[in-house]
Parts: C-alpha cells; sequence; structure tokens
C-alpha cells in the first residue's frame, strides 16, 4: 500500500509540466553552476519527464547538496563553506533537528544508514558520521576522493558515490574504502557529471550537474536505463534567485520522488513518466 505525505501545500499549474491528483500511498561543491544543454536522447534508453503531485515549501537559503527519505523524515545536507548544515523534519516543515559543518567544511551528499548517517564533503579529505535520530556527529572518516554524491544499498552493504565524473564507486559503509566502481554509460557513451544519488535496490537515480536532468542507472551494469528531462519546476521569477536543480528522494512505500534544488523555495513530489 502506498502512504500518504501530508496534506497539500499547494498544487498549481506550470506551464509545461503536467500536474496530476496526489496518490495515496544523493551536488558537487561545484558553485552556483549554470544552465546546461540537454543530453542526447540515446538508443533503448526509455524517455521520461515529471508528473507533479505536491508542491511543498522550501527553505530558499538551502544550497541543497543531498536528499533522502525514510521513517517519514527527510533530511538533507546543505553546502558552502560557513552555511553547511545537516537537517533532518518532515517533508515541507521546519527541521527538527539540524547540526552546522563549521567553516573550511563544504556540505555534500547525504546517506542513512539504519541508526547512523553519513554525510560528505567536497574537498576537505573527510565524511561525517551521525546520529540518524539527533544529528550528532559521532565521528570523521578519511574520505579519499572529491564527495559529491551518496546512497547505500541496504541489500548489497555497500555505499554508491560519485565524484562528478562518469563513474559510480562502491565503498564499504564502515571504512568508506572503495571496493569497485562503474562507468555510467548511454549508448555506449559515457555519462558525466553525476552528482546526487540515490538508491532504489540495484538502480540509482543521479541528478546530471548542471541540467535539468536525471539519469536512472542499472548499478550492476552502468548502462543507463532511463533518462529523465526535467522541465521548468520554477517561475521564471523564482528561477531568478534559484541555482540548478540537485536533490532527489525516494518516497518510501510509493513510486514518487521528492525533487529541489540549490535555494529553491519549493520541492516537488512527482512521479516518472514516459515522455
Amino acid at each position: 500500500m502506498r502512504r500518504a505525505l501530508a496534506a497539500p501545500f499547494a498544487v498549481v499549474a506550470l506551464a509545461g509540466v503536467m500536474l496530476v491528483p496526489s496518490c495515496g500511498a544523493g551536488s558537487g561543491g561545484e558553485g552556483p553552476g549554470r544552465p546546461g544543454m540537454q543530453g542526447r536522447a540515446a538508443a533503448g534508453v526509455e524517455q521520461l519527464t515529471v508528473k507533479v503531485a505536491e508542491i511543498l515549501p522550501h527553505d530558499p537559503k538551502s544550497f541543497t547538496q543531498g536528499l533522502e527519505m525514510t521513517g517519514g523524515m527527510l533530511y538533507e545536507s546543505t553546502g558552502l563553506a560557513g552555511q553547511s548544515s545537516a537537517r533532518m523534519g518532515p517533508p515541507g516543515k521546519s527541521p527538527v533537528a539540524r547540526a552546522e559543518l563549521p567553516p573550511p567544511l563544504f556540505g555534500e551528499g547525504i546517506t542513512v544508514m539504519g541508526p547512523t548517517l553519513l554525510q560528505l564533503t567536497w574537498q576537505n579529505g573527510i565524511a561525517v558520521e551521525r546520529d540518524a535520530r539527533t544529528l550528532a556527529e559521532l565521528r570523521r572518516v578519511p574520505y579519499r576522493d572529491e564527495g559529491w554524491g551518496v546512497c547505500y544499498q541496504r541489500r548489497r552493504g555497500r555505499l554508491v558515490t560519485s565524484n562528478g565524473s562518469a563513474r559510480l564507486a562502491f565503498r564499504d559503509p564502515g571504512t568508506l574504502l572503495k571496493t569497485g566502481e562503474i562507468t555510467v554509460t548511454a549508448d555506449a557513451h559515457p555519462v558525466g557529471q553525476l552528482n546526487e544519488l540515490e538508491c532504489v535496490g540495484d538502480i540509482v537515480y543521479a541528478n546530471v550537474w548542471p541540467e535539468d536532468r536525471i539519469v536512472r542507472i542499472d548499478a550492476t551494469t552502468g548502462r543507463v536505463t532511463g533518462d529523465i528531462q526535467v522541465p521548468a519546476l520554477l517561475s521564471a521569477a523564482e528561477r531568478r534567485h534559484a541555482n540548478v536543480l540537485n536533490g532527489i528522494a525516494a518516497v518510501p512505500g510509493t513510486d514518487q520522488f521528492l525533487l529541489t534544488g540549490k535555494w529553491w523555495p519549493k520541492m516537488f513530489r512527482v512521479a516518472f513518466v514516459p515522455r
């Protein structure tokens, strides 16, 4: 059975975006970024777009780097040195817990691993392990790569991480040491600039920086199986004060996702549907 989210904050007409009734029921520190060219469609890759089911408020001062939902709580990591944090709270509501990252740490991807949460940093050479209930820092773990996105494949007992390239690395969740890696391809061509990640079984969803685009990846082969072109979800006025799309969280018990971006005033609950 699908679990319902909180009552809709607002559902409004968006130019070029399909709206559906509410259904019951993981970026690099690359800086502000800029709009990018959309990737070309690859043969054999399902072409998808989004249907918006619900619009929720989002902190417009949040430079979103990671997003994940579990146990009814939405976890968010924000970036920029001196502004980085980890946050937890019901979707669309004020955080019930928040932890700041002191400068010069630059927050990046985030993922929950049962009782703990892992927050990457961009170029600081560490990741921060936290208590998932309070966000209190438990330890700092050496991280020998640029931190961009991260998600946890519970069944396989491994982390999946990105560093802005076309490669995804698999890591031991305790030591963060690399245990393997794959190159992500569409129609035999590498797909680079992989950013925030979300694991759903053996599938990994990845934001492609700095595009309004998400790719669905078979993590066993690295092959892109779906190319999701995200239409303009914000108005022209909102986009003037916002940055790139970044942040994807699967809504447990449903086939829907929460999407937002850096400095976005809104978050969207969506379904991915054929174009």
